[in-house]
């Protein structure tokens, strides 16, 4: 498979309402499309950053340069087998996982089309239907939080998700239990605690959550396993395990008992894949997280979470948690029971609206051969 042009992107897509954790808020879906092209076939990828380095350390600059200076030398006009082929001719650019996962996903795109198959089926999916969460940002007063849980309860999602930070956990996350006590409920911190806080952590086993997530600090691996020791709740990491590595050493020290699985943030779907089946062997629990992605990112999380080993409701809602009008048809919806489909068409299942990609594209360039 040779790679005969590249075009990039850089899209901004008003979000329906702004995205509030601990750390950041987002008003706008920002993000780099990447497509490759053999021949008539083209395989997309996203890279899922945000304008600043919130989540994690890359940037809308920092990944359009990597990509431009760094990754395209390494594969325009080269013959790739696979994505992994890919990711051995990268190996040498240390970090940049999410600026990588464009193009290795982009890659899963383009040879599953060329196989004439799913992206789900080519990466190993049983499931027909993934279970469906949401994730509710942090939110004005108490009342409006429990109003906002109480509109996707309706809508029928499986699982919601707090935003939580310091000063705002247990009288929030007690009044939403309160007033939906059999709700499949979680926190997620990203990170806003430090280890003094530990005892604020504590206070939420009362709850009966499903785990909280990323309570410290995206490189404390110690600090999480000393609270899952205080705790009957699952700890759930995310920010802290961008490699198989980093998966290994949480093993090893115990540091959670769930994990959070992004392909954006551990280098794409090959990788994650390889998380996926350590955590199986393991019998740990694992879901697949969003980054307010796309329809062609959420493409790809969707084919991940057809996997085996994705047991817990995720972070993939469907499209119109996030946008008026996704970039893909058809957008993904949420069905009845909760579930989202998993495409059955070849490659990630869904067509890229052109005039929508256009719409909302900022900065365009293309490279040929």
């Amino acid at each position: 498979m040779t790679i005969d042009a590249v075009e990039l992107r850089e899209i901004r897509l008003p979000l329906i309402s702004p995205f509030e954790t601990s750390g950041w808020k987002e008003e706008e879906k920002t993000c780099i499309i990447a497509s490759l092209e053999e021949g008539s076939d083209i395989g997309y990828g996203e890279c899922a950053v945000s304008q600043g380095p919130w989540y994690g350390p890359e940037t809308l600059t920092t990944a359009w340069h990597i990509m431009e200076e760094h990754i395209l030398p390494k594969i325009l006009g080269k013959d790739f087998d696979n994505p992994q082929a890919f990711l051995s001719a990268v190996s040498h650019i240390r970090g940049h996982n999410m600026t990588k996962a464009a193009f290795e996903m982009a890659l899963w795109d383009l040879l599953a089309k060329k196989k004439k198959t799913s992206l789900s089926r080519m990466l190993g999916g049983t499931g027909t239907k993934i279970q469906s969460g949401v994730s509710v940002g942090l939110q004005k007063s108490i009342n409006e939080l429990v109003e906002v849980v109480g509109e996707y309860v309706k809508q029928g999602y499986l699982r919601v998700k707090l935003k939580i930070k310091p000063g705002w956990d247990t009288k929030q996350v007690g009044a939403v239990r309160k007033q939906f006590p059999s709700l499949r409920l979680m926190a997620d911190a990203n990170g806003a605690y430090s280890p003094e806080k530990k005892d604020e952590l504590v206070q939420l086993d009362q709850f009966g959550l499903m785990m909280i997530e990323q309570p410290f600090a995206w490189d404390d691996m110690v600090e999480h396993a000393i609270l899952q020791s205080m705790i009957r709740t699952p700890v759930c990491l995310d920010e802290s395990v961008s490699s198989l590595n980093d998966m290994k050493t949480a093993l090893a020290l115990q540091s959670c008992r769930v994990l959070n699985i992004k392909p954006a943030r551990v280098g794409g779907l090959t990788v994650s894949k390889k998380i996926h089946d350590l955590c199986l062997s393991k019998k740990m629990p694992v879901w697949c997280g969003g980054l307010l992605e796309t329809g062609i990112g959420r493409a790809h999380n969707v084919a991940l979470a057809s996997l085996a080993g994705f047991v817990l409701p995720g972070d993939i809602s469907a499209s119109n948690r996030y946008f008026k009008q996704d970039i893909v048809n058809p957008e993904f919806t949420l069905n009845n029971d909760g579930t989202l489909d998993v495409p059955q068409k070849k490659g990630i299942g869904v067509e890229v609206l052109a005039d929508r990609l256009e719409e909302n594209t900022k900065v365009k360039k293309r490279f040929r051969v």
